[in-house]
């Protein structure tokens, strides 16, 4: 099965392609989702009071989904940088681990709810899982969703 591939590209590309589209799809969602639910998370974040909340939570939540556009056209249109830089980010994710068991465990103040802490934890390993494929299919077949 081919999906989302050029002609040209091999099959190997393709899951990966998919798994990364999915991951900024989720991410998206879940920003929306927790900007509808529960907006506190955002107000203690970027530390909102007052009548600005509204234009200045709308405004992070479109510069958010711009990030994450930005994300998925590179995947898309197989940028070379947007691998390396999504390569480097990914890897990074088990620094969200370490935080969010630091703040379970109380020995970092965090005034989020659990279950956003815990989010963040899960969003380090998926990324780290992907990362690490991002890795391994590197050192198979290079820069797997590279232009040619």
């Amino acid at each position: 099965m081919r999906l989302l591939t050029a002609a040209g590209e091999g099959p190997r590309t393709g899951p990966l392609r998919w798994i990364m589209l999915s991951f900024f799809s989720t991410a998206w969602v879940a920003v929306l989702a927790i900007f509808v639910v529960a907006p506190e998370v955002y107000d203690r974040t970027l530390r909102l009071t007052g009548a600005d909340r509204s234009l200045v939570e709308g405004a992070f939540l479109a510069a958010l989904s711009l990030f994450l556009v930005a994300g998925a056209v590179g995947v898309v249109r197989r940028w070379r940088w947007t691998f390396w830089l999504l390569l480097v980010a990914f890897l990074a994710g088990p620094l969200r681990v370490v935080a969010t068991v630091l703040q379970l465990m109380g020995l970092v103040v965090s005034d989020d709810p659990r279950w956003y802490i815990v989010l963040q934890g899960l969003i380090g390993v998926v990324q780290f899982a992907i990362g690490t494929a991002m890795l391994l299919g590197y050192r198979r077949w290079g820069v797997i969703w590279a232009a040619p």
